[in-house]
């Protein structure tokens, strides 16, 4: 068995969980310094699947300073919240395997899996949920 395996199911996991943690403040980042160029290149693309980053690739010599601090913010912003992620997973990994593989996915369950399991979850686990999710 790969040894990757686990730790990227892990990580697939706490994204799926956090996802809206992280990714509103990244979302919102953009939507305020982009505002002008999404209105006036990027109205008519539908959100989603990487394609209003798609239209400022195409539009990338009409974007203001504004709009590329932005999109350079928001990927700071990511880098960070992957990083976090990875903590969380690497710190929990046993813990997800045992406590929490039959949990559906979203809206925060698997953190209330393992905080419902805080008496067996290990304690860096439970130190690096609490850090990276209070």
């Amino acid at each position: 068995m790969n040894l990757k395996t686990p730790m990227l199911t892990a990580v697939a996991v706490l994204m799926s969980m956090s996802g809206n943690l992280f990714a509103q403040g990244i979302v919102e980042t953009v939507e305020q310094g982009c505002a002008t160029e999404i209105s006036n290149y990027c109205s008519q693309v539908s959100v989603g699947e990487g394609r209003l980053l798609a239209c400022f690739y195409a539009h990338e010599d009409k974007l203001s300073g504004q709009c590329q601090y932005a999109l350079y913010s928001a990927s700071a912003q990511l880098d960070q919240a992957v990083s976090a992620l990875n903590y969380v997973a690497t710190e929990c990994e046993n813990d997800l395997m045992t406590h929490c593989a039959n949990v559906q996915i979203g809206e925060g369950r698997v953190i209330e899996c393992l905080r419902a399991n805080k008496d067996s979850v290990s304690e860096a686990c439970t130190a690096a949920v609490n850090e990276v999710f209070e």
